[in-house]
């Protein structure tokens, strides 16, 4: 459990989105994860992001475990009922997985299976206290277990977002943090100032708060961000600084990076890097941390 030791010792983790693919040919995920193996202490695996049919959390993390690299398996309560839930979490640490996050899950008609049904048996806080559940040796019945799992367990917070008063978002955070979780990923972030008056209210030696940096591809992609996305904060000097780069994906990289080194030196739990199918750009963005 590097990631877990990372944590106890208050060192910087980094952790990297790996999206599993949709098929079979696992070739071009390993590879990826391969090439920064040594700069990445756990990949993040997503559990079917924004409801497009992929090959589980699950599948994927035993893949890449196999290969000798730590991941985070998501766990969602979009898919699954409580039963199958506790029967993957059971699943992923019987296979030597010690990392989850709980995640809601987007609504089906975001993805490419408009016509599925969400099950949302449970939400997300039940989740992580069912996770709670386990690790204690009981299922959420309250049925004893044949050896109890040990879990590193993280949610998600929406720090850092517009409209939202820092006090409600530390209350849904305490809230899951009596659930059981150990630490928090946030949106995708582009300004620390919009995160400052949240992290100065939270006890970064206890609850580890590992923002997102995403890498934007394109000035269309920065600019749609910036206009209609939910909980994210992209600043008009960032769209410019796009706008005038002559190389625009280079310049992308290099935004990417800087963020990264400097939630680094603000002393941030650690950093998650999302690169949404450019996961072959991870080893330039890592270059600065």
């Amino acid at each position: 459990m590097h990631l877990k030791r990372k944590f106890d010792s208050g060192e910087f983790a980094v952790l990297a989105e790996m999206e599993p693919p949709k098929g079979v040919d696992v070739s071009g995920m390993a590879d990826n994860a391969t090439k920064v193996k040594g700069n990445v202490d756990a990949f993040v695996v997503p559990e079917m992001s924004n409801a497009v049919m992929r090959m589980s959390s699950l599948g994927a993390a035993m893949i890449l475990q196999a290969k000798g690299m730590e991941t985070v398996m998501q766990v969602n309560c979009r898919d699954r009922n409580r039963i199958a839930l506790q029967a993957d979490l059971l699943a992923a640490n019987g296979c030597g997985i010690f990392n989850v996050m709980a995640v809601k899950g987007e609504d089906p008609s975001f993805g490419d299976h408009h016509q599925a049904r969400s099950v949302y048996d449970i939400d997300e806080s039940e989740l992580l206290k069912a996770v709670q559940n386990l690790r204690h040796g009981k299922d959420m019945a309250g049925i004893d277990l044949t050896g109890a799992p040990e879990f590193l367990v993280g949610s998600t917070v929406n720090a850092g977002s517009r409209g939202t008063s820092v006090e409600l978002i530390l209350e849904d955070m305490q809230k899951k943090v009596e659930a059981g979780a150990d630490f928090f990923i946030t949106p995708p972030l582009f300004d620390l100032t919009a995160i400052e008056p949240f992290f100065k209210k939270v006890d970064s030696k206890k609850i580890k708060i590992i923002p997102t940096v995403l890498l934007l591809k394109s000035l269309g992609m920065a600019r749609y961000m910036a206009r209609n996305v939910e909980n994210v904060y992209l600043p008009d000097l960032l769209v410019d600084r796009i706008k005038k780069a002559s190389d625009k994906v280079q310049e992308c990289i290099k935004i990417a990076s800087e963020m990264a080194a400097a939630l680094k030196k603000e002393g941030f739990g650690g950093v998650m890097l999302s690169t949404i199918g450019w996961e072959d750009k991870l080893p330039r963005i890592l270059e600065k941390i």
